[in-house]
């Protein structure tokens, strides 16, 4: 590259704001807003129907682990989905420079997939510009390092997962207790919603599990954030 075209690629990127690549793509809400409040509503209410207000307490609190729960898992799912789409739209930017299209036409085909790398993008154009380096290499650079860093958060997920069912495994427990009782007639279900002491028992070990998951979740994300 000449000087000339070099100082006519610098004023470009400094006319070019960034920060309105990011600006272009609002974040992703997740769907079924409705459902979220209606369905944990009306399993509420059918508990405290059928049996009184100790099941709708408690319905109300698993109801809400439920929604986390599921909330969470379509929340990771869109980052996942938006993480690769960033890197795709990182590697079209270079194999686009390398075409010869021009970096401003580049920024400006690729700004829906890059929300999620604008910062690494302004810093791939800053460095270019300061050093004169060729963008198309720095953007495999910055494609490599993202990449990398994703398959870390893989690793650490994989390694983290036995801890999560573990999790999950001691929230199910009190199941096959219930069921047990159930079979020796001796109606747990009426002493736990029915009864004073029964009724401080399920709500107390209800928040203790749940406590246990948060705290969980918690440990996990210091770990693997």
């Amino acid at each position: 590259m000449s000087l000339a075209a070099r100082h006519r690629a610098r004023r470009r990127l400094k006319r070019l704001n960034l920060s309105e690549l990011s600006a272009q793509r609002p974040p992703a809400r997740l769907g079924g807003g409705l459902a979220w409040v209606a369905v944990p509503v009306a399993v509420v209410a059918l508990a405290g129907t059928v049996e009184g207000p100790v099941a709708a307490a408690l319905a109300a609190l698993y109801s809400g682990v439920a929604v986390a729960v599921l909330r969470g898992h379509r929340r990771r799912r869109a980052a996942l989905v938006a993480r690769e789409r960033s890197l795709d739209a990182v590697a079209g930017l270079a194999a686009d420079l390398r075409a010869g299209l021009p970096v401003p036409q580049a920024l400006a085909t690729a700004r829906d997939g890059l929300a999620g790398e604008v910062p690494a993008v302004a810093v791939a154009c800053a460095l270019s510009e300061r050093t004169g380096a060729q963008l198309a290499d720095l953007f495999d650079r910055v494609e490599a390092q993202l990449r990398a860093a994703g398959r870390v958060r893989d690793v650490l997920a994989s390694q983290t997962a036995g801890v999560r069912a573990s999790g999950w495994l001691l929230m199910l427990l009190p199941v096959p207790g219930i069921a047990v009782g159930t079979s020796m007639n001796a109606d747990p279900v009426h002493v736990l919603l029915h009864t004073r002491i029964g009724a401080l028992s399920a709500v107390a070990a209800a928040l203790l599990q749940i406590g246990g998951l948060l705290l969980i979740a918690r440990l996990l994300r210091m770990v693997a954030p």
